[in-house]
């Protein structure tokens, strides 16, 4: 329990460093204002997050300072030296900003503090130092200003670069699937030439329903026909052409080049052979290959357009511009948008390696902003590769949180800058390459946004970045 004590002298509050060099009318009103509060060991002095009314300072004792990221708490400072202070230590501001606790602070053994109150504390420091509030608002809103400037330069640049990766990736289907259009165009008009030669009165009505019925059972091949090496297309292609030579064929080459990829041989052209007279043989093979180019040319438009399709449903997974923010998410379908955003981006000697544990359940999290995360992780990754290496995304369970991990194998991080790399501005790249804000907004919305934790762990070959997010329902913190 805290209990008030008695108040402190001005001549006791001139030891104090912070007020060393107060004068008298100064310490007079410390004096007046600031409690002596006793907190006994494992009591808690000040909450995380909750409205900061007071800022402590350390008479006797020693304190802990505690700050809670991903559910766990991480203590980052415990001294017992007098004079430290705690709790509303940006008071100066005012209501200009919120005030909340930024960290727990616990008496680790029975302490003394002297607390003061943080709205007249303003009122009074403004006034005795304004020149020294200007500079702390100055460098206070000036970092948060700069963080918030780079940072949207920063998604600026990167949304551009996946834009042109998407318009990269989109152009290569688009211009597939207008070439086949085009050549459809002229597949159809060969096709209803030779069916006016077929039909011109030379060939028996039952032959010619007979021929059409035949080319339906080929043509009905070509889906599901063989992937052929080089040389076994040649092969084959040398065997139909001698058929073809052998039957009159003017152009047995070009007819061979069609009918093999579909899988036809000398055995299904040699039934062609026996449903037609001799004369009309070229035209049947000829209408018969045009069918074949047609259908060929039509799986070529089906799966350009279905390329097309899905490079639009991972940009719209990519980017949750039709979900709500705050959704149950499947992690891997994001993971897998990120990397079709990205395809352009991954070097040809960079292998990517998917180790998902489909097991996984959703998760309540905000997808849009952790696509952003993977995207900062995999594109670190593929820096530090340099052009060479293994990309391996990996997903499992850690007790009650979902488990992600971007694994590269460059040269790694040096352990005395590890636990740097999630500090605004710090980067390991060379000058102009990068803003170092990627791996701060990723700690933010992992840990900040999500309750979760992100973490790095590396050695040469092996730098593994793992996000770490609960799989229940937690209230989150605002951005």
């Amino acid at each position: 329990m805290t209990r008030a004590a008695s108040r402190v002298s001005p001549g006791a509050l001139r030891e104090l460093f912070l007020f060393a060099d107060l004068d008298e009318a100064q310490l007079d009103w410390v004096a007046c204002n600031a409690d002596v509060v006793e907190h006994p060991a494992g009591s808690e002095v000040a909450v995380e997050g909750e409205p900061a009314e007071c800022f402590f300072v350390l008479l006797s004792g020693t304190l802990s300072m505690v700050r809670r990221v991903g559910g766990d708490e991480v203590e980052i400072v415990r001294t017992s030296d007098r004079g430290v202070y705690s709790g509303a230590v940006q008071f100066y501001f005012g209501d200009r900003i919120s005030q909340t606790y930024q960290a727990t602070v616990r008496a680790v053994s029975d302490c003394r503090f002297l607390a003061l109150p943080a709205d007249r504390f303003a009122v009074v420091f403004r006034r005795w130092y304004p020149m020294a509030v200007h500079l702390l608002e100055g460098l206070f809103v000036g970092q948060r200003t700069a963080a918030e400037l780079v940072g949207q330069r920063e998604r600026l640049l990167a949304l551009g670069k996946l834009t042109a990766g998407l318009t990269h990736e989109l152009n290569n289907p688009a211009a597939a699937a207008t070439r086949a259009a085009a050549a459809l165009r002229e597949r159809f008009a060969g096709m209803r030439h030779k069916l006016a030669l077929l039909s011109t009165g030379r060939i028996d009505g039952a032959v010619l329903r007979a021929l059409t019925g035949l080319q339906e059972e080929l043509v009905a091949r070509v889906g599901s026909a063989a992937e052929l090496t080089a040389l076994e297309r040649a092969d084959r292609e040398d065997e139909l052409g001698d058929w073809l030579e052998d039957h009159g064929i003017g152009a047995a080459w070009e007819l061979a080049g069609v009918f093999v990829p579909a899988g036809l041989g000398p055995g299904e052209l040699t039934r062609v052979a026996d449903a037609v007279e001799p004369g009309a043989l070229e035209a049947a093979l000829r209408w018969l290959a045009y069918t074949v180019e047609t259908e060929t040319l039509l799986a070529e438009v089906q799966e350009s357009t279905a390329r097309i399709s899905a490079l639009v449903d991972a940009a719209r997974q990519y980017s949750q511009l039709d979900r709500a923010p705050h959704r149950p998410t499947d992690l891997h379908a994001g993971l897998d948008a990120t990397l079709v955003m990205m395809s352009a981006k991954i070097p040809p000697g960079v292998q990517v390696v998917k180790d998902y544990d489909r097991s996984l359940p959703p998760v309540p999290a905000y997808a849009g902003e952790l696509n952003q995360v993977w995207t900062n992780l995999v594109h670190n990754a593929l820096d530090a590769m340099s052009g060479e290496g293994t990309l391996t995304l990996r997903t499992g369970r850690e007790g009650e949180r979902a488990l992600v991990e971007v694994a590269d194998t460059g040269p790694g991080i040096p352990e005395e800058l590890q636990r740097r790399v999630f500090e605004p501005f710090f980067t390991t790249k060379p000058v102009g390459q990068g803003t170092g804000l990627g791996l701060d907004v990723s700690w933010r919305v992992v840990v900040n946004r999500h309750g979760g934790d992100l973490r790095v762990r590396s050695t040469p070959g092996d730098t593994r970045f793992q996000v770490l997010l609960p799989l229940a329902e937690a209230a989150a913190a605002p951005a």
